[in-house]
């Protein structure tokens, strides 16, 4: 007696088909135009001392046999469409000792407190007196910043396009890009910003010793802001000879080395990204824009962290380039600022490098101020939001932070003045 034929039904991407009383699920593919594609087949394992048993002398595909495995053919010459990548053990960077690199997709899971172990750092919370003063002082105020800063956040986040809200991704650069035009129409009253160019994409790459392990920065750390001239340090010598007695807290039973990238092809390089001859070789401030989509967003505390290994990545880059490889505590500190903004919260940060012995935990320390979570507006919507009949969320930019701004403006024009 034949079996039962049931009718086959369509659950989303995946065919089922019901046979005696039983589900059993023959495939999972996806649709395209209509069309029914088959899932990938999966290559029969190697198991060693067994030969698997192939359709190589029928010439032609059988279901029940394995799928042959033929040598690459050697044409005399390289085809570098089929280039193939050595054994990482015949490369001819490969260390036996693995190091670990931080590049701009790393999430630290200690967040800052893991990016103060990596980078031998003390953290002060609060912006410096420096910049607190060039906020408070008349003569360095911003005229009509106000009325400026609210256009520019109504132009990224209302009037980028009609009838829909933009989304973070789109409005988060043009903000950044505003705010920084914005500075730079003050060049007339302040001629020490003509000194300045911003670098986009700009390639990083320095490394360090901690403890027994090697540590690198790598990769684009968005957009920099270089100078001709550094920027005069914050700390004092007293008060950068009162961080040995600092302690750095510990981050047992995590692994400093959590969440960064394990190589063991590597080369221990320095390279700040400019070419020699570069009139603006010294690193002023490096902005950063959190990754906008829902799942490659970074919480608030891994962007600080980020913010914190790319501004030592750059400070460390500079500071090797000026006084060497084996260079220890640095006659002159190395000053580097970091703002990062996901287009409504900005962070601020000051990183000073004291030094270079980064081996051990003891001697003196790096210094970083921070200032996190600044609100620059409370929303920006096309449509207010009703519920009720009441007006939870007026429509335009509300709850505007004029003070935000002014921070910006201030580590903006640090060094000019």
């Amino acid at each position: 007696m034949a079996a039962p034929m049931f009718p086959r039904t369509f659950c989303g991407a995946r065919q089922i088909s019901l046979q005696s009383s039983t589900f059993r699920c023959l495939s999972v593919s996806t649709a395209r135009n209509g069309k029914w594609i088959p899932p990938p087949r999966e290559e029969a394992p190697d198991i060693p001392g067994l030969e698997p048993i192939t359709y190589a002398d029928r010439m032609y595909y059988v279901p029940d046999l394995a799928r042959p495995r033929f040598q690459d053919w050697d044409k005399g010459w390289a085809d570098p469409r089929y280039y193939r990548a050595p054994a990482p053990e015949k490369m001819r960077l490969f260390r036996e000792k693995p190091s670990y690199v931080f590049h701009r997709g790393c999430r630290l899971l200690g967040g800052v407190k893991q990016a103060l172990w990596l980078t031998k750092t003390k953290l002060i919370e609060g912006l410096p007196q420096a910049i607190i003063d060039i906020c408070d002082d008349p003569a360095y105020q911003f005229p009509n910043h106000e009325e400026l800063a609210h256009n520019l956040i109504s132009q990224a986040c209302l009037w980028h396009r009609t009838g829909e809200q933009p989304l973070r991704e789109e409005y988060c650069p043009k903000l950044l890009q505003g705010f920084l035009h914005l500075c730079r129409t003050q060049t007339s009253k302040f001629p020490a910003l003509s000194q300045r160019s911003l670098v986009e994409n700009c390639r990083l790459a320095t490394s360090w010793r901690r403890e027994s392990n090697i540590y690198h920065v790598r990769g684009i750390n968005g957009f920099l802001l270089t100078s001709k001239s550094p920027l005069t340090p914050l700390a004092s010598s007293c008060e950068i000879q009162a961080t040995e007695h600092h302690k750095l807290e510990s981050l047992y039973p995590i692994s400093p080395a959590i969440d960064l990238q394990e190589v063991n092809v590597y080369e221990e390089q320095n390279d700040a990204g400019f070419r020699p001859g570069f009139q603006f070789p010294h690193p002023h401030t490096v902005f950063l824009m959190d990754p906008c989509s829902t799942k490659a967003r970074f919480l608030p505390d891994q962007l600080r962290a980020k913010m914190i290994m790319l501004a030592f990545g750059s400070a460390v880059a500079k500071a090797k380039m000026l006084y060497g490889e084996d260079a220890k505590v640095l006659q002159e500190p190395i000053l580097v600022q970091s703002i990062s903004t996901d287009g409504q919260l900005f962070h601020f940060l000051v990183f000073q490098l004291n030094t270079l012995d980064l081996t051990s935990e003891d001697g003196v320390k790096n210094l970083v101020w921070m200032e996190p979570d600044q609100p620059l507006y409370t929303s920006a919507s096309l449509v207010p939001k009703i519920k009720r009949k009441v007006v939870e969320v007026p429509a335009g930019v509300c709850g505007f932070q004029s003070q935000t701004f002014m921070k910006f403006w201030a580590m903006y024009l640090q060094g000019a003045v």
